[in-house]
């Protein structure tokens, strides 16, 4: 199976790693990875995967959209999303959303990959669990609870999550974890972000 990826070098090689049996190809640029013909499979690992028209590409088209739903942006029936937060490629389970087909479960075996299907809404479902820890860890600073290394090591230690939220922040970038409450906070006000997680993505 022939594989073609957009995206930087690390999660290019994250997601190389998931399979030795495909051949995989990389993009230069989202503009030869929307007229390639040649590949079976097609991954857009860039943040803003969502928020490009595949206007060319009939064939099954995975995309890092965690945030942009499908209907929003009336990608095709060939379009799926998946949570390609850094991380998440990992996992032996995706969560996707759209339209899976078999050919969308061949390209899943061929990877490895397990897969739950869930409704076209923004974050799926771990990502706003994670996104709801890290605010609430920034609540915690902006309150003067503890520091960020005394917040993580005792979500650790007392939860038993394999990272603290201010580390799961850093890995997956704050600037998703604040897109994500705030999207979400639009129809329902318990996302709110915390307003230091607010300012800190601001100054990024």
């Amino acid at each position: 199976m022939r594989i073609l990826v957009l995206g930087n070098e690390q999660s290019f090689s994250e997601l190389v790693q998931l399979s030795s049996t495909a051949q995989w190809f990389k993009a230069a640029d989202f503009s030869t990875f929307d007229k390639d013909e040649n590949a079976d499979a097609y991954f857009n690992l860039l943040d803003d995967a969502g928020l490009m028209k595949y206007s060319n590409n009939k064939k099954p088209v995975f995309i890092n959209s965690v945030i942009h739903t499908l209907s929003e942006n009336n990608h095709t029936e060939n379009i799926i999303r998946f949570n390609g937060w850094k991380g998440f490629m990992k996992r032996d389970t995706w969560e996707l959303s759209g339209k899976i087909g078999d050919v969308h479960d061949e390209i899943l075996n061929t990877i490895n990959k397990n897969k739950i299907s869930l409704p076209d809404e923004p974050g799926f479902i771990s990502p706003r669990v994670i996104a709801m820890i890290v605010n609430e860890a920034y609540f915690a600073k902006q309150e003067n609870v503890s520091t960020e290394d005394e917040i993580d090591i005792a979500m650790k230690l007392g939860t038993n999550y394999p990272k603290g939220p201010f580390e799961w922040a850093k890995e997956v970038g704050i600037k998703n974890i604040f897109t994500l409450l705030k999207t979400l906070s639009i129809s329902d006000k318990k996302y709110t972000p915390a307003a230091l997680l607010e300012f800190e993505t601001l100054q990024k």
